[in-house]
């Protein structure tokens, strides 16, 4: 049984939400007993003072509830997972570092944002690396219509099944990913560099590599601006966690890749073991942290979260597809990114700053604007939903 990697799935997801939940309370108290209580600043916000001194640093219950599983159930010679389990640890331990600093040092700005950003960097450059150089890293490419019925491309299995599988039986080592809405939904980030000539794919590295750093450092700052109310960042986590299973899944069944017409990548499918646990994860925290919140996530868990959804993204090369599916991330980056640049651009041109949004991130806008942090969440948790829904079904819409 332990050969399905839907059994071993379905275990990932018990014994992670088992942990999360019997050994979450451990953690909470355990907390609490050592005063390691968030320190709130006064923004004005209703409700903002009830959560002074809630016990954080809560990312540790999610770490602890997908490494395990993994380590358990998912084969630790797959690149995909060992790199996985390396973006998990090593974005920990950037969010650790912070909330140490703050809870401990009593220092409210944490590690420094160029040390956060430089913790981005490194695992975007390892995770670049590894997914370009890597020889165990390839797809199958998809057949010309002239060649699907030749017995030299298919293997004497795929020619016995009810219908001809459409791709090559070599493994092609490639910078190809997936493009929403295109008919042949397919992009190769080599053709970025043709204007050097022949021999420009062995080039491929100077764009792919820094595309891999910016993608990873978004998302998980995006993640860690949504982590401001409760549940919020890890109910839509969850969500976002869902699909990306779905997407691993199909992309690495060679059956499913070939009815939907989208690219086949070996090996991935054992993303599901991680994957299940860390949906497992973000739902049993989600039994403390939805409101009101018994714990925090602290940064030890949401710029894991961000990061490890950008590097899951990235190795099932659906990464183009990140600003639909992670859409909650990225309006309140935006919302951010668009508050800073206008006040500092009024501020100039008027003599005093001007804002667009009552506060950001977006959801402290809503909330200043009156509406109950819980109904904000859940609302953000229907959007999120229909963003997951219509990534999905950009499979089939080109």
């Amino acid at each position: 049984m332990f050969q399905y990697l839907s059994f071993r799935a379905a275990l990932a997801a018990i014994t992670s939400l088992t942990i999360s939940l019997l050994f979450g309370k451990s953690l909470i108290n355990y907390l609490k007993k050592k005063q390691i209580g968030e320190t709130i600043r006064d923004l004005g916000l209703e409700g903002q003072n009830e959560k002074a001194g809630t016990p954080t640093m809560g990312g540790l219950i999610i770490l602890g509830a997908i490494l395990i599983p993994t380590l358990l159930f998912a084969k630790l010679t797959n690149i995909y997972i060992l790199l996985i389990l390396f973006a998990t640890l090593w974005l920990g331990f950037i969010g650790f570092l912070d909330d140490y600093i703050k809870v401990f040092r009593k220092d409210k700005e944490g590690l420094a944002g160029k040390f956060k950003i430089m913790g981005q960097i490194v695992i975007g450059i390892v995770v670049g690396i590894t997914l370009y150089f890597n020889q165990a890293v390839v797809i199958r490419e998809k057949l010309p219509e002239a060649k699907i019925r030749t017995t030299t491309e298919i293997s004497a299995f795929e020619r016995s099944s009810s219908h001809i599988v459409k791709f090559s039986r070599k493994p092609t080592h490639s910078t190809k990913t997936t493009i929403p809405f295109v008919k042949n939904n397919e992009f190769d980030y080599s053709v970025l560099l043709a204007f050097l000539g022949n021999g420009y794919r062995k080039w491929a590295y100077l764009i792919f590599i820094p595309i891999v750093i910016l993608i990873i450092t978004a998302v998980s700052n995006g993640a860690n601006l949504t982590d401001g109310m409760d549940g919020l960042a890890t109910g839509t986590s969850a969500i976002i966690g869902v699909t990306l299973g779905i997407l691993a899944w199909v992309s690495g069944n060679i059956v499913f890749a070939d009815y939907l017409n989208i690219m086949y990548i070996p090996n991935t499918g054992e993303l599901s073991i991680y994957v299940s646990a860390f949906v497992g994860a973000c739902i049993g925290f989600l039994w403390y942290n939805s409101y009101p919140a018994q714990v925090f996530m602290g940064d030890t868990g949401s710029l894991t979260l961000g990061g490890v959804i950008a590097v899951f993204a990235i190795m099932i090369r659906k990464e183009l597809l990140i600003p639909i599916l992670c859409g909650i991330f990225l309006v309140e980056n935006l919302s951010v990114v668009l508050q800073v640049a206008y006040f500092k651009y009024s501020r100039r041109k008027y003599g005093e700053g001007r804002r667009i949004f009552l506060m950001s991130p977006l959801h402290h806008h809503f909330q200043k604007r009156g509406y109950a942090e819980p109904k904000i969440v859940l609302r953000f948790f229907i959007v999120g939903i229909m963003l997951a829904v219509f990534t999905i079904i950009t499979l089939k819409i080109r």
